[in-house]
């Protein structure tokens, strides 16, 4: 291949590594521990931080504005939403822009607030997004999440209409956990613990930052989704007697205290929508059919599209042969009737049936994130027995600060040690190797952000072992050197044997080892998973190094800079 073609090709692959590694540099190396703690918070916690921040930076505003007082360098980001509104009211700008001035473009306390409390929203969520984008560290390296699962049998036995059995009950779990497998850790990447626990729990460890939200990702709250048929007239009944008796309709736990106020086989439950944090905000009431439409059982395909008209995210799947006909037959019984979506007995959605539906269903009224947790979770099956978590706490790493500080400085000791070598003993070809090795790190690194892959001490140890790959590359590329130099070649007949009559013992190798690796990840569960994966990687990086880039380093000294001689050991004098 032309060197200027290679050379464009290793340009770019610095580039695309590059992006893919950004946000895990910013993450561990530019983002203050502070606003890190803010953005591993749960939702609602960002929203008190930003609903409280935004009082106070008003008040701090109000009070500059009083004093004829310069706007404040934390506030300067208001000129921007200030020179909109008196753009959108067709007002002069000001001359200087100063507290007043901005207290004047947006003179409503309510509209400030808004305005002051969406910038440090989308800040921390910008912040948050950051995070879940950069590489994490395992249970081992920085803790993570403790979680116990308990069954609902009951309501199982309700489900299937008869007493369960021994093995309905060991079945239900088993299958649980194999879900929630697929659900945690699809690419196995995250080495997650997953075992059963008794007769009727499951416990979970998942690495990473305590974050309470993605339990309800993983188990997407109690169970599945449900579809049920609104019923209208018992809707409005339910309203009437709510209007006249708002403070006595339902008892403490959310129950009705005169059920006759709607039919037996209909149910009230609450309407919520996704505020501006996506937190759940209660609408209103309806009154729904007990008897389930369809459950997730059926569902065989799930995709996340964008709603061809305003832009908003809709769930689309596919059912089988059975739900597509029980689904025709519940739409087309129900033609003009609002059709609820049910999550966690919670109506997320409703529409009107148009028409018969048989097997592509469409869900809106769902926010991006949520829409996605939703397609995973009705892509890798629907539980087979609703769960609840019990216990939730945050586990600590089993190694300390200090200990992880020690293990990374022996690490970059024994690389530089191995580089000192490479230089006293193959000289100027050493430079090439350390070159070589440093973008084999990079490389790594790269990979290891772009596919999310969490860091454990059996992934760090499977980085290392390539290191060592991939100096021994060079050290056969450059023993096949010195062989030719020792024949009487030039330096670039020398460079070309030598990588020539290299390639193969150095693919062969490798290879085996990549399929040894292969085979690890496909049988291997947990750490064992982690090491082959990360062993793959450093495979496929260390070969592109030791046989592309580092034969450009040697070819552009001979044809760029004119170099006659070959620097590749003090023993040999060309």
């Amino acid at each position: 291949m032309n060197k200027r073609y290679r050379f464009i090709i290793i340009l770019v692959t610095i580039g695309v590594c590059l992006a893919f590694l950004s946000p895990t540099l910013r993450w561990y190396f530019m983002v203050p521990r502070e606003d890190q703690t803010l953005a591993l918070g749960s939702r609602e916690q960002i929203k008190i931080y930003a609903s409280q921040t935004a009082r106070a930076k008003l008040e701090i505003l109000r009070q500059a504005g009083r004093n004829g007082g310069d706007l404040p360098a934390e506030l300067s980001f208001l000129i921007v939403p200030a020179k909109k509104s008196l753009k959108k009211f067709k007002k002069p700008l000001p001359d200087v822009w100063n507290a007043e001035a901005v207290l004047r473009a947006i003179p409503g306390r309510i509209d400030m607030l808004e305005v002051i409390e969406s910038h440090y929203r989308d800040r921390i969520f910008a912040l948050k997004k950051l995070q879940q984008n950069a590489v994490q560290l395992g249970l081992d390296l920085s803790g993570g999440l403790s979680i116990v699962l308990q069954a609902d049998m009951e309501a199982l036995r309700e489900r299937l209409g008869r007493d369960l059995t021994e093995d309905d009950r060991n079945n239900a779990i088993e299958q649980a956990l194999e879900v929630l497998n697929n659900r945690i850790d699809r690419f196995g990447l995250t080495e997650p613990v997953i075992r059963r626990q008794g007769t009727d729990q499951i416990y979970i460890e998942i690495p990473g930052t305590a974050d309470p939200e993605r339990i309800s990702q993983i188990i997407m709250g109690r169970g599945g989704l449900a579809f049920h048929i609104v019923d209208e007239e018992a809707t409005q009944s339910f309203y009437a007697y709510y209007n006249a008796h708002p403070t006595t309709t339902f008892d403490s736990s959310g129950n009705l205290r005169d059920p006759s106020i709607v039919p037996d086989d209909v149910v009230v439950r609450g309407v919520y929508t996704k505020d501006q944090y996506d937190i759940d905000e209660f609408t209103g009431y309806t009154a729904i059919k007990k008897k389930v439409g369809l459950d997730g059982n059926h569902i065989q395909s799930a995709l996340v599209q964008r709603n061809e008209l305003d832009g908003k995210p809709e769930v689309t799947f596919m059912l089988d042969s059975e739900g597509g006909n029980i689904f025709h037959q519940l739409t087309s019984a129900n033609v003009g009737k609002r059709l609820a979506v049910v999550l966690d007995d919670r109506v997320k959605s409703q529409a009107v049936i148009t028409q018969a539906i048989r097997e592509a269903v469409r869900l809106t009224g769902f926010a991006l994130d949520e829409a996605n947790s939703i397609a995973l979770t009705l892509r890798t099956a629907a539980l087979p027995v609703e769960l609840e978590v019990i216990n939730q706490q945050s586990i600590g790493a089993s190694m300390g600060a200090d200990t992880i500080r020690q293990g990374l400085y022996a690490l970059l000791g024994g690389l530089a040690a191995v580089m000192v070598f490479m230089l006293i003993f193959y000289q100027g070809a050493g430079i090439n190797a350390v070159v070589a090795q440093f973008l084999n790190i990079f490389l790594m690194g790269s990979i290891l952000s772009a596919f999310n892959f969490t860091l454990t001490l059996p992934s760090i140890a499977g980085f290392i072992l390539t290191i060592g790959m991939a100096v021994d590359a060079n050290v056969i590329i450059f023993e096949r050197m010195k062989e030719e130099l020792r024949l009487g070649k030039s330096r670039k007949a020398a460079v070309e044997a030598g990588f020539d009559k290299a390639f193969w013992a150095i693919m062969d190798s490798n290879i085996t080892t990549f399929i040894a690796a292969l085979f690890l990840s496909q049988l291997g569960t947990g750490p064992i998973q982690g090491f082959a994966v990360s062993l793959a990687i450093g495979v496929f990086s260390s070969v592109f190094t030791a046989l592309f880039v580092s034969r450009l380093i040697f070819d552009f000294g001979t044809d760029v800079l004119g170099q006659k001689k070959l620097s590749v050991s003090w023993r040999i004098k060309q």
